[in-house]
């Protein structure tokens, strides 16, 4: 009886060690789940930013280039697009259409990050103004993360190029993707909050 137990319960253990592991549509699950809430973090985050804006400064602003502003929001939209279109393209197996797709997407965050920086760079404020200091913590915590999808999405390429992903293998493209698609919800915000938002007290 005694040599019997032990056997016993290494019988019942084994079945149940491995109903322990997660699916494959689980495992899906799992990493979506982790994603949403780690933008529902991220919402915290920019919602306290877009607040202070309008707590420090009230609805007045300094001079900002408008052309600039309005250029660089389209090139981030468009990059949206190109990002969709990179995605599209993975779960359909045109990986030519993708890599060029996956080419636009990381231009244009990068010209989108440039225009910010040329942005400060003919600022006609300072840090230690109130506007300022909204505005460049805005901008700037927000090119951080346009800088960072950037990076997500050439670890992406480098990983395609080395023969991943397709139809049937492509979370950490549509995870990357979305990623993208929420920076760029955020912007959508922050444009109209920082540009449009002018002199009215």
């Amino acid at each position: 009886m005694a040599l019997a137990t032990p056997a016993a319960g290494h019988a019942a253990d084994g079945p149940a060690a491995v109903g322990h592991h997660p699916s494959p549509a689980q495992q899906m699950q799992i990493r979506r789940v982790g994603l949403w809430l780690f933008f529902f973090s991220e919402t915290f985050l920019f919602g306290l930013l877009f607040s202070v804006r309008f707590f420090l400064a009230g609805t007045g602003a300094e001079h900002l280039n408008q052309t600039l502003g309005l250029a660089i929001t389209i090139i981030l939209l468009l990059s949206s697009v190109s990002a969709y279109t990179f995605e599209t393209a993975i779960e359909h197996d045109r990986r030519g259409v993708a890599g060029w797709a996956l080419a636009i997407t990381i231009l244009l965050g990068l010209v989108f990050a440039g225009g910010v920086a040329w942005e400060w760079s003919i600022a006609e404020f300072s840090r230690g103004q109130i506007f300022g200091t909204a505005f460049f913590t805005m901008t700037g915590v927000h090119a951080a993360h346009v800088v960072s999808g950037v990076g997500l999405f050439i670890l992406v390429g480098i990983q395609m190029a080395r023969g991943r992903f397709g139809s049937k293998d492509y979370w950490p493209v549509s995870g990357t993707v979305m990623y993208w698609h929420f920076v760029d919800v955020v912007w959508v915000f922050y444009y109209p909050a920082l540009y449009l938002v002018q002199g009215v007290e």
